[in-house]
């Protein structure tokens, strides 16, 4: 066989093997595309400090601890968990949480199931712990994608500590956030007006 053929009988394989290597890696027609990563709060989103800038920390992997008061995991599935926390110079903080799952159906049942957390936190720490007063109180819901609901709790210790925390939970498509902003104080102290502007902004820039 001659040179030329060679060369072009190995042309041909070539470019065969190429078309079946491009139909076994080409996506399935009609394949779900996957789906984007959501995005979080910058630190500019989060309610205004009177004398403090917010930090944004990096988007970290995982389930923040930050959430563990109200909100776990604990027999939920073990989703794609992603966090950013955020801090001043004072006593303020906040953390993000985003939680994308396998369908829509699912992400309405798990954002069901963390503001249920959320609504009987303050009954559960009262529980847990005789020293300490826990308020919750509900602020109502936004019209933001598939919704989402900002609630607040006060605690208060018997040796005098008392913190405030604003939580929300919200939904677009898949993927649930979850969102958490605290500092040293109560219900007067708490930027409920600008928390809820938070949330709207959290849920509406998941996708």
């Amino acid at each position: 066989m001659s040179m030329r053929i060679r060369t072009s009988a190995l042309t041909a394989l070539t470019v065969a093997a190429l078309a079946v290597g491009a139909v076994l890696t080409a996506p399935a027609a009609g394949a779900a595309p996957r789906a984007a990563v959501p995005k979080f709060l910058s630190a500019s989103q989060l309610p205004p400090h009177p004398t403090s800038s917010w930090t944004a920390g990096p988007v970290t992997e995982g389930f923040p601890e930050a959430l563990g008061l109200c909100v776990s995991t604990e027999g939920v599935l073990a989703y794609d968990y992603r966090h950013r926390e955020f801090r001043t110079d004072l006593d303020t903080n906040a953390v993000q949480l985003t939680v994308v799952t396998g369908t829509a159906a699912q992400a309405k049942a798990l954002a069901k199931h963390y503001d249920d957390l959320i609504r009987t936190c303050a009954d559960r720490i009262e529980e847990s712990s005789p020293d300490v007063e826990a308020e919750g109180r509900d602020y109502g819901k936004l019209p933001v994608e598939e919704g989402a609901r900002v609630r607040g709790l006060h605690t208060e210790t018997s040796w005098g500590a008392t913190d405030i925390a604003l939580l929300s939970v919200g939904r677009d498509g898949r993927t649930v956030t979850v969102v958490k902003w605290g500092q040293m104080g109560d219900f007067k102290n708490a930027p409920v007006a600008a928390f809820k502007k938070t949330t709207s902004t959290a849920v509406d820039k998941l996708h």
